[in-house]
């Protein structure tokens, strides 16, 4: 049977936030975001979860996240590296005999299991998946001095989330070629697979639920989506 594992990032600073609190580690509804996402990703079918954090806090994340709330299904927690990508490569160097995995941003609390089992189920059809929601907004792409150049049709773009899903060989060697020539800048896994995995990356229905949480104003939504979601019962009261 395949084996699955979940690799979830917590070692961004979220510097717009304006706190000097990580912003994976700032309370909603009593407990730290992260908690949130590590939980959804325990409750689903995936056998493992390693746990990128930032330097200094695997102690504080094991302590006060992973054993204070019983997460079963996070076996090892890494440090994480400058950038992102440095984390992804660091959570991949230690997955163990893994067929598959996901990557997911710790910033995403409220990834559902529709999403999870949906992207479980495509990426051994298609090696590389990533979840995504058709924009909703007219875009506009703009020169330097705020001149419209184009206006791409609406239909054929997506908002990328995560999680992003993986034949794991796939992944690792793609990162592996990626930092050996140097590059620094990818935005999220597709492009590393796009660019160096020479297969096709799918889009897979994401949730408009499934946002990242950046600014106070994200915060303060995600505390009026936990509260709508338990009606009378004040969760975040």
């Amino acid at each position: 049977m395949a084996k699955y594992t979940a690799i979830v990032l917590s070692a961004g600073k979220g510097s717009r936030m304006g706190s000097s609190v990580h912003k994976q580690y700032l309370l909603l509804c009593g407990r730290p975001v992260i908690y949130y996402t590590l939980k959804a990703f325990e409750e689903s079918p995936v056998d493992e979860i390693v746990l990128v954090t930032g330097e200094g806090e695997e102690e504080y994340c094991r302590k006060e996240i992973v054993e204070k709330y019983k997460l079963h299904k996070v076996t090892k927690i890494v440090k994480g590296g400058k950038e992102r990508y440095h984390s992804v490569f660091q959570g991949l160097s230690a997955c163990e005999h893994t067929d598959y995995v996901l990557i997911h941003d710790g910033a995403r609390p409220f990834i559902g299991q529709e999403v999870i089992q949906h992207i479980m189920d495509e990426v051994q059809k298609k090696h590389a998946c990533i979840a995504a929601v058709p924009v909703k907004d007219t875009i506009k792409k703009v020169d330097e001095n705020g001149k419209v150049e184009d206006t791409p049709p609406r239909k054929s773009l997506y908002t990328v989330q995560t999680p992003q899903a993986f034949f794991y060989s796939l992944i690792y060697d793609s990162y592996q070629k990626m930092i050996a020539d140097g590059r620094e800048d990818v935005t999220d896994d597709a492009m590393v697979v796009e660019a160096y995995g020479k297969v096709p990356v799918y889009v897979i229905d994401g949730s408009y639920r499934n946002f990242k949480i950046t600014t106070p104003e994200d915060l303060e939504m995600a505390e009026f989506m936990l509260n709508a979601g338990n009606p009378g019962k004040g969760v975040c009261s």
